[in-house]
């Protein structure tokens, strides 16, 4: 490794051509970072007392000697390709500002610098033909962009957006200064020039070492990194080719990689049954890669391209299927990421021909009526990540529909499936006004009665039946009666109380057959939430509950609850209940501690344990909850504390396999379960492979005794 510092000018005016590897992120920095370079330009290039301003540092693989004598020199670029071309973007839009003036500028007493000086010294190689004449060659998704802004040529159709908004950026500073201010500023930058030997130094680990001073790389650039940097020429250009640079044209590339690194956290959660963190992808991705069955890699991206196909599909609304769009844009209304997942793996079936598209669309409605009912009664999210993380493993593949309709109504607790009662009582009563997705569930139950093209109510607004004005009207005094402000306080943000309408600011505050009759009122109104109040001649406490209840009846249709015929049913709680029997008084509810993550980490737990054989039983006493073998013994016992699960094992410290050393003996203390040898704990980040291993021990150790 060389390392040495130069002025940034010097650099890039030696013939060279500067290479950005296809493993290297797109160009990604934003006018905020484009602005923090040209404030420091403009303040260092005004300032005589400022000899230089250092801005960074150019990493790169150095060509072979010999190489570098048979013709021009290139530089593969490891690092600082960002302000590289941040820089090279700016010289561009100087030099093309400098012929717009139609004339050129004195830097000095002796330097007169004009667009053809800055263009063939910075930014081609003048000497050079073909593709050798550009000093920078960007990644397949920048390089075209770029180059026609070099050589003045068209933008290409799918054109990288932020090579053109950064560029345009600099055009529109550059009307506001002085061009040999600017330039001065350029002439002081300074870089650290450090040249890598490719036979002695490891690019790919000096490249996750790297702290830029520009953006953080994503969790997407690491991973493309990791997959094609070590490849020969040949397999690296045929899967960027074939695989990479697709999947980059599919999220888009402004924001490939925001949505590349939610795609892997879902893709990994599928294969390695656990939801890694969104900060860890690309750790958890080389630990799969390496650990997968069937470790060629090309086969690995061919898998991880076909899920971003669905994942695309989905989530970014590019579904050619007219139905299965419009299924996809309203589940991604409810913002509920943890679903894809278990979508990712739906979506395959259906690709594979395992469902068929009316199927998948009824699974679909099935999804987003049981997150929609949850969200409306209120049942905390966080348990969801779970359900959905393991949830296509409890399908029966034989009788799909089936088995996940009968799945959902099996499930209880904070994993249930509201019912028609539970969904109708809590729409009637709830704040819908201030509910996060009040215009999902209007929008829903307008377009319900119609069967062609729904209505787009975005130039609607929300309209109280009943005003929010804490002075009514004595007009609405009168219809309310008496307890007018009680009535005003329990039913104004309820559902059978809002509507849509285009004369929000016409209706405001007045009574209600004035806003019944009025131009654009209720009488005139084609929608159909306003159906309802045509004919009404009050509006009162008996019509507020009368129309949410009408309203609620409706909506039991539109997010439906399984059908399954109760033999049919049967079948699947016999299979379940053949797993766990709950042979208690308590439940989870009583434990203190048992919330949050804790709730998540031991429903996975359980499942786990009583996966581990046929005739498993749980069971929770006052303090802490024990699993049972077919024999009736106990052999795990898990008390809920403030910062972990505490696992205790009946088996003797020194027959426990434990080569991360997690157990402490405890045979001589007294703990909850009777007989406990063994102890450990699980935290919220804690994988529990290992954990589950200790208790396998334990059931086996249990059993033979």
């Amino acid at each position: 490794m060389n390392a040495a510092a130069v002025n940034l000018l010097r650099f890039l005016q030696i013939p060279k051509q500067c290479i950005i590897p296809i493993y290297q992120r797109t160009y990604s920095w934003t006018d905020q970072q484009c602005e923090l370079l040209w404030n420091d330009i403009l303040r260092v290039g005004s300032d005589s007392n400022i000899p230089t301003h250092f801005v960074g540092s150019f990493v790169h693989i150095q060509d072979n000697p010999a190489v570098v004598l048979a013709g021009l020199p290139q530089c593969m670029v490891i690092d600082g390709q960002q302000r590289m071309t941040t820089i090279s973007l700016l010289l561009l839009a100087i030099a093309n500002e400098i012929k717009a003036r139609g004339d050129e500028f004195q830097v000095n007493e002796t330097t007169v610098i004009n667009s053809n000086y800055i263009i063939n010294s910075y930014l081609i190689n003048q000497n050079e033909q073909g593709n050798d004449r550009f000093k920078l060659i960007l990644t397949q998704s920048d390089k075209e962009t770029y180059l026609s802004l070099l050589q003045s040529y068209p933008t290409p159709k799918d054109y990288s957006i932020r090579i053109v908004e950064n560029y345009e950026y600099f055009q529109d500073k550059l009307k506001e200064v002085e061009l040999s201010e600017i330039f001065k500023g350029i002439q002081k930058l300074m870089v650290v020039e450090i040249a890598l030997d490719r036979t002695v130094d490891n690019p790919q680990l000096i490249f996750e070492s790297l702290n830029s001073t520009g953006l953080e790389l994503s969790q997407a650039d690491l991973i493309r990194n990791f997959i094609l940097m070590g490849m020969q020429p040949d397999l690296q250009r045929r899967i960027y080719d074939q695989y990479w640079y697709p999947m980059e044209v599919l999220f888009g590339h402004a924001e490939y990689s925001s949505y590349f690194d939610r795609f892997m956290r879902d893709y990994l959660t599928i294969k390695i049954n656990r939801i890694p963190n969104i900060s860890n992808v690309h750790k958890e991705f080389k630990y799969y890669s390496s650990s997968s069955e069937n470790r060629e890699i090309e086969i690995i991206v061919a898998d991880i391209y076909k899920y971003a196909k669905y994942f695309v599909n989905m989530v970014l609304g590019k579904e050619t299927n007219p139905s299965l769009k419009a299924a996809f844009e309203s589940i991604n209304q409810l913002k509920v990421d943890v679903i894809y997942p278990f979508l990712l793996q739906v979506y395959n079936d259906y690709q594979s021909e395992v469902i068929k598209e009316d199927e998948f669309l009824e699974i679909l409605n099935l999804l987003e009526s049981y997150i929609f009912r949850r969200a409306i009664c209120g049942i905390p999210t966080n348990s969801m990540n779970k359900t959905f993380a393991t949830l296509y493993k409890e399908i029966d593949k034989e009788n799909y529909l089936e088995s996940l309709k009968a799945v959902f109504i099996i499930k209880d607790s904070y994993r249930k499936f509201p019912t028609n009662e539970e969904f109708m009582r809590n729409l009637t009563s709830k704040d819908v006004y201030n509910f996060r997705n009040r215009n999902y569930l209007l929008s829903k139950l307008e377009n319900s009665q119609l069967e062609k093209e729904p209505v787009n109510l975005d130039k609607y607004s929300i309209e109280h039946i009943l005003p929010q004005n804490p002075n009514l009207s004595d007009a609405w005094k009168a219809d309310l009666g008496e307890k007018w402000k009680d009535i005003q306080s329990k039913y104004l943000h309820t559902i059978g109380n809002l509507t849509f309408t285009g004369y929000n600011s016409e209706l405001s505050d007045k009574s209600f057959t004035e806003k019944r009759d009025l131009v654009g009122g209720f009488r005139n109104s084609g929608l159909f939430l306003n159906s309802h109040l045509r004919d009404l001649s009050i509006w009162n406490e008996a019509e507020i509950i009368h129309r949410a209840n009408l309203l609620a009846d409706i909506a039991k249709d539109v997010w439906m609850y399984p059908n399954v015929e109760d033999s049919v049913l049967q079948k699947y709680v016999d299979a379940f209940s053949s797993k766990v029997v709950v042979v208690s008084e308590y439940d989870l509810t009583q434990y203190r501690h048992m919330n949050e993550w804790r709730l998540d980490k031991y429903a996975d737990l359980k499942e786990r344990i009583l996966n581990l054989a046929p005739g498993i039983t749980e069971q929770f006493n006052k303090h802490y909850i024990v699993f049972r073998t077919p024999n009736e013994s106990n052999f795990v016992c898990i008390v809920p504390q403030k910062g972990r699960l505490r696992v205790t094992l009946p088996t003797k410290f020194e027959d426990i396999k434990d080569p991360l050393n997690l157990c402490s003996d405890i045979e001589n203390f007294g703990y909850w379960g009777g007989g406990q040898c063994v102890l450990f704990g699980i935290k919220e980040d804690d994988n529990l492979d290992f954990a589950l291993e200790l208790i396998r021990q334990s059931f086996e150790s249990v059993l033979s005794d």
